[in-house]
């Protein structure tokens, strides 16, 4: 046990690590003006994240490992509902030295902390590692936030340290293919206590009707279609709340997707391309993707039926973590971890295939679902409510599946993003659904 014990925390020593080094790979071409500048109001500066990313651990792995737990987010400059990101601009935010050397601070302290702390005392937040598996994903995260902060960047684009070149396609979808879910009663959710957050949990039945679902997201191709076809000025295809929104927006087309030579071309980070084609469309709000699936004649799932297209294998009656399996994340599954800096073309990872069918539901894109961010049946909020439960309601809308810029260690097939329908920023596409 004691041998086991040692493994374990050597583990979490070598992933706190690395996640360290890609949240520094990240920010390494960023200058000090740039990484210290509001460049939206949608998203506070870049040292504020990496001295939030440093709080935050201080916070979980040493001061609330001393006993009780008082205060789920750190008081001051990086709490970040007394400081939303509108505003973190104007705080007395440190320099790049400062905030790394604090980083290094608390880095030390927590491993130091770790070699003297029983993993096993039976305690929820330290069993099978959980409160490190929390503040890693809270790294990932963050990490997923500085790359829309950058794509933000005014000025001179982000200098995208790219490491993994994107494959063909190998696996042939058609456009606007159905898959079909037969209806019956399912598992959705897990109880896992080691990874999953509170509101993936618990693991729960669900009885399901017969419904059809995109075999793969909709692709930036399939989107210039329904552009052209009038999709932002026909009143019919929008809701009374989208409507309003794209008259205030004034928009006609994804964020980041602008019209030159008489083509229609997107800038992803340093990269400017011809917006038609044929992987996924990107940096769509819930509203488009809504207006969009009315044009199709769909509409857009729940996320019930999502988690049940990306993990029921209907023959076995079993969930998956993934849609391919129980099998870790590696670059042969899915285009995740940030470092292609770009959504790859549909069928370009075969083994991406849930058991009925479903191309790419990780990765690349966050897809909308129709659904309002709320706890599933049996929620216990752990171990502090402010990560989800004081979000429940009908303001946000549920994203799934993550993204090419979300680290692997923070996507599996029940974890459940959430935003507001007007965000554009974020990495976020979608797929369609119809009644069975």
């Amino acid at each position: 046990m004691a041998g086991e014990m040692e493994m374990l925390k050597q583990r979490i020593a070598g992933k706190l690590a690395e996640a360290r080094a890609r949240t520094l790979l990240l920010t390494a071409p960023v200058g000090e003006e740039d990484l210290r500048r509001q460049h939206d109001p949608l998203m506070g500066p870049v040292i504020w994240d990496l001295g939030h990313i440093a709080h935050f651990e201080r916070l979980w792995l040493i001061d609330n490992m001393r006993g009780e737990i008082r205060f789920a987010e750190m008081p001051g400059m990086y709490n970040p509902f007394e400081h939303p990101r509108t505003v973190r601009g104007s705080l007395d935010l440190p320099s790049r030295r400062e905030a790394i050397d604090l980083l290094a601070d608390v880095r030390r302290d927590v491993l130091a902390n770790l070699e003297g702390t029983c993993l096993d005392d039976g305690s929820a937040l330290l069993r099978d590692g959980f409160v490190y598996n929390m503040v890693l994903q809270h790294e990932y995260q963050h990490d997923e936030t500085i790359l829309q902060t950058l794509q933000l960047k005014k000025g001179s684009p982000y200098t995208a340290p790219r490491a993994s070149p994107l494959p063909a396609t190998r696996l042939e979808v058609e456009p606007g293919a159905m898959a079909s879910f037969p209806g019956g009663r399912v598992i959705i959710g897990t109880d896992d206590k080691a990874e999953a957050y509170d509101n993936e949990r618990p693991a729960h039945e669900v009885d399901v009707p017969p419904f059809l679902i995109d075999v793969a997201p909709v692709t930036a191709e399939e989107y210039l279609a329904f552009m052209e076809d009038g999709g932002y000025r026909r009143r019919e295809l929008w809701t009374e709340a989208g409507w309003y929104w794209l008259e205030e927006a004034a928009v006609e087309a994804p964020k980041y997707w602008f019209h030159q030579d008489g083509v229609w071309r997107v800038r992803t980070m340093d990269r400017t391309e011809r917006a038609a084609r044929r992987s996924p469309v990107c940096h769509v709000c819930w509203f488009e993707a809504d207006a969009f699936a009315r044009w199709a004649g769909k509409r857009l799932p729940t996320e019930v039926e999502w988690e049940v297209a990306a993990s029921w294998d209907p023959a076995a009656g079993v969930h998956r973590k993934y849609p391919w399996g129980d099998e870790e994340p590696s670059p042969l599954h899915a285009n995740l971890d940030q470092l292609s800096f770009d959504t790859a073309p549909v069928g370009a990872y075969p083994l991406n295939v849930s058991p009925i069918g479903c191309y790419g539901m990780i990765g690349d894109v966050w897809e909308w679902t129709s659904s309002d961010f709320r706890g599933w049946p049996g929620f216990t909020a752990f171990p502090y409510p402010e990560y989800s439960e004081a979000f429940f309601g009908d303001e946000y809308r549920v994203l799934r599946g993550g993204s090419w810029a979300t680290r692997a260690g923070a996507v599996r097939n029940t974890f459940r993003n959430w935003d507001y329908p007007i965000r554009r920023q974020i990495f976020s596409g979608f797929r369609c659904a119809r009644d069975g």
